[in-house]
């Protein structure tokens, strides 16, 4: 069965917005899911099968969620606390709206396979206050010493707009970003896969850096570093130069770092939704599973069933254990090589060396609960605003101020840092960080004392120290491409030895696009096609889901020689 190519989403290809559509896998994820005809069946005799989901991140609970709606029973198991790394914490004694993003806190409209779940759960969002967005009353850039006030990108001295134009020029000439964006603007499937293709085999042992410097717009070392501290969306990109050149791809050419917006309330608010309300008036998730999910899992162990088909046996942190026809694991991958006793033989040994190899950035984060958006008092002398989205070099590096309307408290991400930034606050205790970001804003606006305005203890995140995460998300290196198209196609399990099947990878660290809730729903939404499949149920004619079209859309495959395909 083939995929025709999708309509553009607005009234021409080119005046059509970008959506995360591919470029890896260009399959329409989100036609898929609003399709009146379903994800598909399973015969009678598979229904009400118990389905083991471990983790209950945005992944696994919206692999649950359509498990569920299809007629299984999702057994969810969880270490730590709904939601993953959607974590909004809130300040105790203060309303439950004024929340701390710890992890995912800013979503682009090209997610719009999410968006769908945003509006099944009635939830809204509100446009996020990067740099330089319409929704950012100003931003300062701090770098070196000196301070650059704006409101605009017009107001930044003339090198800003050198290197923008380096990298718009950059990117152009060496990553054919015009044809490319066309593509999936069009969802025109035979383009996007001979543009993708050829960009995956020249640029798959390139780090971003190395892109930079092998351009003829990027010769100058001040624009490198200058670029490396501003960047493009979301602020400065220089913690990504080691990674795959195709990592940064993926984000500029799916727009998946422009016009963010936020979910009001707070992000882990959908995958609760998704645990606790109810589908097509049946039971929910939560009430499949008794109101409570299960612990930890401790280990995961191969057993057979029947006639010798593979069962997966699952032992808790609660000591019960427990057997499966089919696993969906959402996790971070490591935790099956140290927080989960596994079978060695749990994977094809080439998908163990993947997740061996999987490399993860560290990030860190600092809120401050404030009484009031007092950044918007101008300042009499200079008649601009008292502080301002701030992005620097010094130890904060990016501060974003999240207004909740002028009588109520707002909160300030003091220091969103990631990598070698997020390892060097890594010794410090949350009251110690919140000291060092304050001396480092002090030194930016220092006659405003801060300090006087924080009304609650902050709160910080390491996710590299997380015990069940160990990192922010996944980060390709160079050379990481061929680990990365084993981990997202294994839901395509004909391929495998039967005794490796039903056990399906899914979460964010297996997509393409990690870091970005778009690709958690992808890989859980082909887990749910796996199980379905391998429980002998399938999709509608009318509705074909990613396994079913695979053959014409699957990823490139690269052979051991540079430049030949498997």
């Amino acid at each position: 069965m083939t995929q025709p190519a999708m309509p553009a989403h607005g009234p021409s290809a080119s005046e059509a917005p970008l959506t995360m559509f591919g470029p890896d896998f260009p399959f329409a994820y989100d036609d898929w899911v609003t399709h009146p005809d379903g994800l598909g069946s399973v015969p009678d005799e598979a229904l009400g099968t118990e389905v083991a989901v471990i983790g209950a991140g945005l992944a696994g609970l919206t692999a649950a969620y359509e498990l569920a709606r299809i007629g299984l029973k999702p057994v969810v198991y969880e270490a730590d606390r709904i939601g993953g790394r959607m974590r909004s914490e809130r300040f105790s004694g203060y309303d439950d709206d004024l929340v701390a993003e710890m992890g995912a806190m800013r979503f682009p409209p090209s997610s719009t396979t999410l968006q769908h779940y945003l509006d099944l759960a009635g939830l809204r969002t509100q446009a996020f206050p990067n740099p330089l967005a319409d929704a950012t009353p100003s931003t300062v850039i701090d770098l070196k010493g000196e301070s650059h006030y704006a409101r605009t990108a017009a107001d930044l001295p003339p090198e800003f707009a050198e290197v923008a134009k380096a990298w718009d020029a950059t990117l152009a000439d060496y990553a054919d970003a015009a044809e490319l964006q066309d593509a999936i603007r069009a969802r025109d499937v035979p383009r996007i896969r001979a543009v993708w293709s050829r960009l995956v085999e020249e640029l798959d042992d390139q780090t971003f850096y190395g892109f930079l410097t092998a351009s003829k717009h990027f010769r100058s070392f001040a624009h490198r570093e200058l670029f490396g501290q501003v960047g493009f969306g979301t602020g400065g990109w220089d913690t990504d130069y080691p990674n795959s050149m195709l990592e940064i791809l993926r984000v500029t050419c799916t727009a998946a770092d422009d016009h963010h917006r936020g979910i009001v309330g707070g992000s882990d608010r959908l995958p609760k939704h998704l645990w606790e309300n109810t589908f097509d008036g049946a039971r929910s998730v939560k009430d499949l599973n008794g109101g409570a999910h299960r612990p930890a899992v401790t280990e995961i162990r191969r057993t057979a069933g029947p006639g010798g088909a593979p069962r997966y046996t699952l032992v808790d942190a609660g000591g019960e254990t427990r057997t499966f026809p089919a696993a969906i694991f959402t996790g971070q991958a490591w935790m099956l090589l140290n927080t989960i006793d596994c079978d060695d033989d749990l994977l094809p040994i080439d998908h163990w060396t993947a997740v061996e190899r999987t490399h993860y950035m560290g990030s860190s984060k600092v809120f401050a609960l404030v009484d009031r958006p007092f950044w918007l008092d101008v300042d009499p002398a200079t008649g601009r605003d008292t502080m301002s989205m701030t992005l620097t070099d010094r130890m904060s590096r990016g501060t974003y101020l999240l207004d909740h309307g002028p009588d109520r408290p707002g909160v300030i991400c003091l220091s969103y840092t990631w990598s070698d930034d997020s390892l060097k606050v890594l010794p410090l205790d949350v009251n110690a960080r919140m000291d060092l970001m304050l001396k480092s804003l002090g030194e930016i606006y220092p006659g405003v004392d801060i300090r006087s305005h924080i009304i609650a203890t902050p709160k910080t995140v390491s996710w590299e120290t997380e015990r069940y995460f160990m990192g922010a998300f996944k980060a390709n290196l160079p050379g990481h491409y061929r680990y990365q198209e084993r981990l997202y196609t294994h839901f395509m399990q004909e391929r495998l030895d039967p005794r490796h099947r039903g056990f399906f990878l899914a979460g964010d660290d297996i997509s393409w696009t990690a870091g970005w809730a778009e690709g958690a729903l992808q890989t859980a939404l082909n887990a749910v096609w796996g199980v379905v499949h391998h429980l002998g149920g399938g999709t509608r004619p009318t509705n074909p889901g990613p396994g079913d079209v695979f053959a014409d859309i699957a990823p490139i495959r690269l052979g051991d020689e540079r430049g030949t395909r498997a």
